[in-house]
């Protein structure tokens, strides 16, 4: 009994996704790769700090471990 309810529920949920997929807004190719530029700068730029605090803790906890 669930089978045949379940196959009648299919159709009508490629429905569903084939009348929300007409809703989605997609970005141009310009505002892409500002977003695309903006995402690697940022990512380069916290690596940066991230590698900079390492470098400071990994020292401060040698000096309090040579203490």
């Amino acid at each position: 009994m669930g089978d045949s309810a379940e196959k009648q529920a299919r159709p009508g949920f490629f429905k569903g996704v084939k009348s929300e997929f007409k809703k989605i807004s997609w970005p141009d190719k310009q505002s892409t790769l500002k977003q695309s530029i903006a995402v690697v700068v940022i990512s380069v730029v916290m690596g940066v700090i991230i590698a900079i605090l390492d470098y400071i803790v990994m020292y401060g906890v040698d000096f309090l471990t040579s203490i």
